[in-house]
């Protein structure tokens, strides 16, 4: 195989080119905006699901319970190419897009919290006005967090238990 047809599989499994620079982009944002969200009381998760099967790439539990969903935008067309963030809104007490320092920042709804992050921290810009969520869903989606934190945990220390839960116990 020659090196132009190793450089397309490797651009096919995200590994190179411009989708794999998004995606490292992405990543390092997400470390700064869980910093400072860390730093302001909360505790963080990457890459989580809601029960609607939705994922959010940032989301933060702090001690009275209050959640803040982050939105990673790494370009224009990441944003203009993604309209889904209006369905985390019912999830979250506080609502946040965090861009790279570039970004034009004129392009995101004015409703919304406005972070500028790089891979070390966030500067919060715009403070996200708080829209407390529903108590059950509230209840619910923390014990989601904190099952998801556990299994993660776990899939750290064994990661044997990265498959298939066992059965209930007392089942």
């Amino acid at each position: 195989m020659g090196a132009e047809e190793d450089q397309r599989d490797d651009e096919k499994q995200g590994e190179s080119g411009p989708a794999a620079a998004d995606e490292r982009l992405a990543a390092a944002l997400a470390r700064g905006v869980s910093r400072t969200l860390r730093a302001h009381g909360g505790e963080t998760l990457t890459e989580f699901t809601l029960r609607t099967g939705r994922r959010v790439d940032v989301i933060a539990v702090d001690d009275d319970g209050r959640v803040t969903i982050v939105e990673i935008k790494t370009s224009v067309a990441d944003f203009r190419s993604d309209g889904k963030w209006p369905e985390y809104l019912e999830f979250c007490d506080y609502f946040y897009f965090a861009v790279p320092e570039d970004f034009p920042r004129e392009l995101l709804p004015g409703e919304c919290g406005v972070m500028v992050a790089d891979a070390y921290e966030a500067l919060i810009l715009t403070p996200a006005q708080a829209q407390p969520v529903n108590g059950s869903r509230r209840r619910a989606l923390i014990l989601r967090f904190a099952r998801a934190a556990a299994q993660r945990l776990n899939a750290y220390t064994d990661p044997r238990e990265c498959g298939p839960s066992p059965p209930k116990l007392g089942a």
